[in-house]
């Protein structure tokens, strides 16, 4: 059996793979090695590993590397440590393939060092624009890397196709976040208020704010305008943590200090991908800077306020109202969301990132493709409208 080896990091990052992971284990020509690492072991963003057990999957590994504050030079050296104890991983697991998700410097770690053990890599979601973040680079590096590409749109095949891959190794599979929507058992009211003990309703505001890692000498002015705008819209809110960057552990803080003065603030940990998507459905908006709100939250039909540069370039659909980390900008765009005109117009909104067949195509091709030296030698290739472009404006 082919071994596919998964690397995760995060809560959303495995909630988006659990399908991916389901058909892989279900699958007669392929074994599954799952790695958990990052904030999955860390008590402080809820010990989420628990969850990947509760799903049934075996975890061949965990690699712990998170540092008491997630700084730039912790992370720096928490990327180092992986990579240590990654190399060793895979030469105990010794995969046929890694696959990986995403922009994460876990995930950077994880493909540098399968790289130079010539272990082909397969990566979700590349091609993706986000300009406000170290992920864009990462993700990025992490395309030019891999052998094999997973892209979730037709625009982020063509941004593949522009860095000069080979078509061939690219395969427009959709989103493994619309495939999640379609197959989930959503929680109803009734028993969303059984666990989170809160109302669910279209009063009620799902809020999650992530650093922004190239704007951090802004943190606190972003932080205190969203909590001042929060304070002024004043209607319920179930706010879930940031993720494990720098800045993370500020926004908690600040978030706590929030909470404990608002009884209409319900601060979560980790909801957990169900209860989550769950809470997306029923709710007023979701707001902040989250990739989910603007690739799952199209699909359930819910407005959406995309709050300053984190996201910037991304596909967005027409359920998004962007503005600046100004306090204004945010009241006034919250108040727009919630407003009848602009549900109204939500509700013929469409979804931009494919159907939901992600897992299955995916798994088809794991099985599949062909692990020879041309998979592994990659090359440079350019279209001929870039060649001449070049050619022409650049050597004049």
């Amino acid at each position: 059996m082919r071994k596919v080896c998964v690397v995760t990091g995060t809560r959303a990052e495995y909630g988006v793979l659990r399908n991916i992971l389901a058909n892989i284990k279900k699958s007669d020509k392929l074994k599954l090695q799952l790695v958990v690492t990052g904030a999955h072991l860390s008590t402080e963003f809820g010990y989420t590993i628990n969850e990947i057990s509760e799903d049934e999957f075996e975890i061949d590994e965990q690699v712990h590397i998170l540092m008491n504050d997630s700084n730039r030079g912790n992370i720096a050296k928490e990327m180092g440590m992986l990579m240590i104890q990654l190399s060793q991983t895979f030469e105990r697991l010794k995969p046929d393939i890694l696959l990986i998700l995403g922009d994460r410097y876990e995930i950077f770690a994880a493909v540098s060092a399968a790289m130079v053990m010539n272990i082909p890599i397969a990566h979700i979601s590349g091609g993706e624009i986000t300009e406000g973040a170290i992920d864009e680079q990462i993700r990025h590096a992490v395309t030019k890397i891999s052998h094999i590409h997973f892209p979730g749109a037709k625009e982020y095949y063509q941004n593949i196709i522009n860095m000069g891959e080979e078509s061939w190794r690219i395969f427009e599979v959709g989103d493994p976040g619309i495939e999640n929507i379609k197959l989930m058992n959503f929680l109803d009211k009734k028993e969303l208020k059984k666990q989170l003990n809160i109302e669910v309703d279209r009063n009620t505001l799902l809020v999650t704010y992530h650093p922004v890692t190239l704007e951090n000498d802004r943190l606190s002015f972003q932080i205190e305008n969203l909590i001042r705008a929060l304070d002024k819209i004043n209607t319920k809110m179930i706010v879930t943590y940031p993720n494990a960057d720098n800045g993370g552990s500020y926004i908690i803080k600040k978030l706590e200090d929030f909470a404990k003065v608002n009884s209409n603030v319900h601060l979560f940990k980790n909801l957990g991908s169900v209860k989550y998507l769950s809470v997306m459905k029923l709710c007023g908006a979701v707001i902040g800077n989250s990739s989910s709100a603007l690739i799952e939250a199209p699909y359930l039909k819910v407005p959406v306020v995309n709050i300053g540069n984190r996201q910037k370039g991304r596909l967005m659909a027409d359920n998004i109202i962007s503005c600046s980390n100004e306090y204004e900008e945010i009241v006034k765009a919250i108040n727009k969301s919630l407003s009848n005109k602009f549900r109204e117009k939500v509700k013929n909104v469409k979804s931009l990132y494919g159907e939901g067949n992600t897992s299955e195509e995916i798994v088809k091709i794991l099985e599949s493709i062909e692990i020879d030296d041309k998979l592994l030698k990659k090359k440079l290739v350019w279209s001929w409208e870039y060649v001449s472009f070049y050619n022409c404006g650049s050597r004049s």
